[in-house]
């Protein structure tokens, strides 16, 4: 009898997974062709009309800023001038096939995914109804979500980077360029396109197959083997779709090695000037064609090594050679397995979702990051430190040197509490709001966070080793949140007084620029700018609410020019 209710049970199991998949197929598959068409088009008319818009500054822009910028000599500055065109045309091309490609798939799998992830839900009537509404409105509100994004990064953050290269110093960072390698830097660049498009285009369609089925082989073994996604049974409709949908994976793969390609061959050129060798650069091309070939041939489990040469294209001897990765400026050793070009999905064994669920998220991450600076703005509010007048300058203003106290320094003096409050706390990682911690283990598995975790955690422990005085902690809080402004700087008696150790004052002066610019790198991400509005915004609200002045007109007035 137990053997009998027990095969019922797995069959009603069955029934119900079979069930729940048809249904959120059906029901997502029906929003997608309802909603979709609708946030593909606010999606794609919106970031072609921010690409559009913008281009014939972004040209300007860039023109004034090389022409401008001290570090580099007239011979660099005439090559970069004559490869501008062909950047630009490339940029048009990619980013207009890009949001193309984007909004159609945002808008019809978003809806999609929506339905099937419903089931994570416990209550029955819950998952009816979740699977039902999900994916609707807030896929329409998702594409205006990127659009402006999209504009915030093109509008403000692009402008930043040009500034930045301006205004550096010049020192020893003068960059050279002889007149003759100036022919040898298009002649390369142009070879780079004409070999690598073609060759990781074909590399990636050849092997597209042995993607395909290896991907479609892992996950059925996690299917009969319960392992992975499939190991919660309310997970299972989830990873069905991602065995349907596994072609559309490896297209995208396929298509993000030609996009990759792109980079890579212009890379050339960069190669030439660093090396002052047109060999070196040809020696780059066809060596990257063999690194992306042995890449992929590991990626998939296929036989080991390349059949095209791989010649040095580096000064540097030795076994392990680093080789720049194009388009991202990042590097790897041949040895490291990093991927230089093509972006996979591994084919390794998944974990479970429960597991996965441990994780740190990223949204997690930058909700507490907004949440911190909204609670240390009203302190510092209700310490009259900062003023309503400072914020709203920072929503008229068009540039953070407008407003940088608001723009750079409050970020960076929350972003220094944090830090203080995890050495005080004897924390591994970041100790931030709600007691989430960020460590080396639950970390985000996000190639934005790599770039910020390990410089973050080098400054923490920087700080902990000097360990800093209570007089010293309160004058580094008035140079993160001032920064250059001695006037309001001085204006504030919390208590600081300066070293008299010159090397003490060098070493607080050091971590400070260290974190306004990790501050400054960090207002240039895509999202940043939308949550920081809304950041300010709040503590307009709560400067008003505790002064009894009404503020709000004021923020409406001043935020409608920025509305996209």
């Amino acid at each position: 009898m137990d053997a009998v209710n027990c095969m019922q049970a797995d069959w009603l199991k069955v029934a119900y997974v079979v069930f729940a998949f048809c249904s959120a197929l059906f029901l997502g598959a029906l929003k997608g062709f309802l909603v979709g068409p609708i946030a593909a088009l606010i999606l794609i008319i919106g970031n072609l009309g921010v690409i559009l818009g913008l281009l014939p500054a972004h040209i300007a822009w860039t023109v004034c800023t090389i022409i401008r910028c001290d570090r580099l000599d007239a011979p660099l500055k005439v090559a970069i001038l004559i490869g501008l065109p062909a950047l630009f045309g490339i940029w048009l091309a990619l980013s207009i096939a890009g949001t193309v490609i984007g909004g159609v798939c945002y808008g019809f799998f978003t809806p999609w995914v929506s339905s099937f992830e419903a089931f994570r839900h416990d209550n029955e009537s819950k998952r009816f109804f979740h699977c039902v509404v999900d994916g609707t409105w807030d896929t329409v509100k998702g594409s205006c979500t990127v659009v402006r994004d999209f504009y915030d990064l093109c509008f403000y953050s692009y402008p930043l980077y040009l500034k930045e290269l301006r205004e550096s110093p010049v020192s020893n960072d003068l960059q050279t360029l002889r007149m003759i390698h100036v022919p040898e830097l298009i002649v390369v660049g142009l070879l780079g396109l004409i070999v690598e498009i073609p060759f990781y285009t074909v590399i990636a369609i050849v092997k597209s197959p042995y993607m395909l089925f290896k991907g479609w082989f892992r996950l059925s073994h996690d299917l009969i083997s319960r392992e992975g996604p499939f190991l919660e049974t309310v997970c299972i409709p989830i990873a069905g779709l991602t065995i349907l949908l596994w072609p559309i994976v490896v297209v995208g793969s396929i298509l993000m090695a030609i996009f990759s390609s792109f980079f890579i061959g212009l890379y050339g050129s960069v190669i030439v000037y660093q090396e002052r060798s047109f060999k070196r650069g040809v020696a780059y091309v066809i060596a990257m064609v063999a690194e992306f070939d042995e890449y992929t041939n590991d990626w998939l489990y296929l036989r080991e090594g390349t059949i095209f040469p791989k010649p040095l294209y580096r000064k540097k001897n030795g076994s392990e050679i680093e080789h720049s990765v194009g388009g991202l400026g990042g590097k790897f050793s041949s040895t490291s397995g990093e991927p230089p070009a093509m972006l996979m999905p591994a084919l390794a064994r998944s974990v479970s979702v429960r597991e996965a669920i441990k994780e740190v998220k990223m949204v997690q991450v930058w909700s507490n990051i907004m949440k911190s600076c909204e609670i240390r703005g009203k302190e510092l509010l209700e310490a009259e430190v900062i003023t309503s007048l400072d914020l709203l300058e920072w929503l008229k203003a068009k540039n953070g040197n407008e407003a940088a106290i608001i723009d750079v320094g409050l970020p960076c003096y929350s972003f220094l509490q944090t830090l203080l409050t995890s050495i005080r706390s004897g924390s591994n990682g970041l100790l931030m709001m709600d007691d989430v911690e960020v460590n080396h283990l639950n970390r985000p598995k996000d190639k934005i966070l790599d770039w910020f975790f390990n410089p973050i955690m080098v400054l923490k422990e920087q700080i902990r080793v000097i360990d800093l005085g209570h007089n010293e902690v309160k004058l580094l809080e008035k140079m993160v949140l001032f920064g250059t402004n001695t006037q309001r700087m001085d204006a504030w008696h919390n208590g600081s007084s300066a070293p008299q150790d010159s090397l003490r004052a060098a070493q607080i002066e050091g971590i400070s620029r260290r974190i306004i610019g990790m501050g400054r790198s960090m207002s240039k991400l895509p999202t940043y700018r939308r949550r920081f509005r809304q950041v300010v915004k709040d503590l307009i609200a709560h400067a008003s609410e505790k002064q009894g002045i009404p503020l709000c007109n004021s923020i409406r007035s001043n935020s409608s020019h920025e509305q996209v």
